[in-house]
């Protein structure tokens, strides 16, 4: 645990209170990884007289970003332009069939530091041999809510098991001083059987953690729910209890129709939006303003490395004001400090962290970042006044090679835009070095099975 004391500076403390509180020549007192005080330099010097300062001059302090639904990966650039189905079956689940422990660990160092220098500090990932991930998240000091990939079927037997993902609660739920949080996953309800998907629920209810899955990204899954069950996606849901844990976060609900939002209002239910991979997958456009009209707790999410390319949350933030005025064909839709709520205090409530993350108010956790106002993206910078232009500018110009500092629990992980906890050099060599042979097995694999694996829109028809 750090336990340094300090203030803080920037040119302006972004809040994102209930507020959107705005200080100029603000400063954040810090101590034992909490924040003891927000406000203007001079009152908070006078409160901590004895503390540290330290000075980011020309920068603006915001809370840490919250990625709400991303996957580790390096798969970066080589599986392009398909709809989500063929490019599940021809690049993804081969590639989960080949992948290794060793690999999957190294997948997740090379996501947590760029996520680290763009200035998130909560990463969602949904990923494979997380006991990996979770040394990655606590060495390089990053806050992670680890979602194993389940498939608990055997059709899908080549994701972790709900064994592998207990394992995972049990050994690493709350550790690293509550930095590391397990969630109960599935890769998609299909993925499991009835046994699998009862007990999926059964675990998120004894270990009081969340579950998350996949559901409504593309509109083909609407039809197959309607088959199988004889109703939409949430509603099938709702009968077979998973809005009955602690709290259900969906990955995309992209089809989502006006009386599934209104369903899912009424329950612990949130959504992690992914506008990005939902544009470059094709599979549509989320009803957001909907979600959001309705009291839903909607987090902003990259998705994985391969199907958005980069994990950016400051590029997500303007891709979902853009998608959202698209949709409406309205200009003012989806403005900026909703959007800039979603990459933080509305992605905390959506993880059920909103107590501890999300804002900088006295008695949370310091998870905090500077971002440069100093660049000719950030220009003219206003940070009061008539021409107020801070929200517009973070949300609409800014890119996370903007951070310059990422704190996370108080301790600094990133310093003048340089990973400060971990070897980025020896953690991209790590990728250069093992991704060959994995392309290489998995191509074998591929040539061996009919360059494919088998997708339930292909299940045979029972007897």
């Amino acid at each position: 645990m750090n336990t340094a004391a300090m203030i803080i500076t920037g040119e302006a403390v972004l809040t994102m209170d209930a507020d959107n509180s705005v200080i100029k020549n603000g400063a954040v007192a810090v101590e034992n990884g909490r924040i003891l005080m927000v406000g203007p330099y001079d009152t908070v010097r006078a409160a901590y007289p004895d503390f540290a300062v330290r000075r980011n001059p020309g920068a603006v302090l915001m809370p840490g970003l919250i990625n709400a639904h991303a996957h580790s990966g390096f798969l970066r650039g080589t599986a392009e332009h398909l709809p989500v189905w063929d490019w599940l079956t021809i690049h993804i689940n081969p590639m989960h069939r080949m992948l290794r422990p060793d690999e999957a660990e190294a997948a997740s160092y090379l996501c947590y530091a760029e996520s680290a220098l763009s200035g998130t500090t909560t990463v969602v990932d949904m990923w494979r041999h997380m006991d990996g991930s979770a040394r990655a998240a606590d060495e390089l000091g990053t806050r992670l809510v680890a979602v194993p990939y389940v498939g608990e079927h055997p059709d899908y037997n080549y994701f972790d098991t709900l064994d592998m993902n207990e394992a995972v609660i049990e050994t690493w739920h709350r550790k690293a001083h509550g930095r590391i949080n397990v969630w109960v996953g599935l890769e998609h309800l299909f993925y499991a059987d009835e046994a699998g998907q009862r007990r999926a629920i059964g675990m998120a209810k004894k270990h009081r953690t969340g579950f998350h899955t996949h559901c409504s990204e593309a509109d083909i899954e609407v039809e197959e729910f309607i088959t199988r069950y004889g109703k939409r996606p949430m509603f099938a849901l709702e009968d077979l209890g998973f809005f009955e844990t602690p709290r259900t976060m969906i990955a995309h609900a992209v089809w989502l129709d006006p009386s599934e939002v209104e369903l899912i209002a009424k329950y612990p239910v949130s959504v992690a939006h992914n506008p990005v991979s939902n544009m470059k997958l094709a599979s549509g456009i989320a009803p957001i303003s909907d979600m959001l009209a309705a009291g839903i707790a909607v987090g902003l999410g990259t998705d994985g490395e391969k199907e958005n390319n980069n994990f950016d949350m400051f590029e997500e933030m303007k891709t979902a004001s853009l998608l959202g005025k698209l949709r409406h064909r309205d200009a003012a839709a989806m403005d900026s400090w909703q959007c800039l709520r979603m990459a933080t205090i509305l992605g905390a409530k959506a993880i059920g962290l909103d107590h501890e993350i999300g804002s900088l108010e006295a008695g949370k956790r310091a998870d905090i970042i500077a971002v440069r106002c100093d660049t000719p993206r950030m220009t003219p910078f206003f940070a009061d006044g008539p021409y107020f232009n801070l929200q517009h500018n973070l949300v609409h110009a800014v890119r996370g090679s903007d951070v310059v500092m990422t704190m996370v629990d108080g301790q600094v992980i990133v310093e003048d835009g340089e990973l400060m906890t971990g070897d980025l050099e020896e953690i991209i060599g790590r990728i250069h070095r093992l991704a060959p042979d994995h392309f290489a097995r998995r191509a074998a694999w591929l040539a061996e099975n009919g360059g494919g694996t088998k997708q339930w829109t292909q299940r045979e028809v029972e007897a």
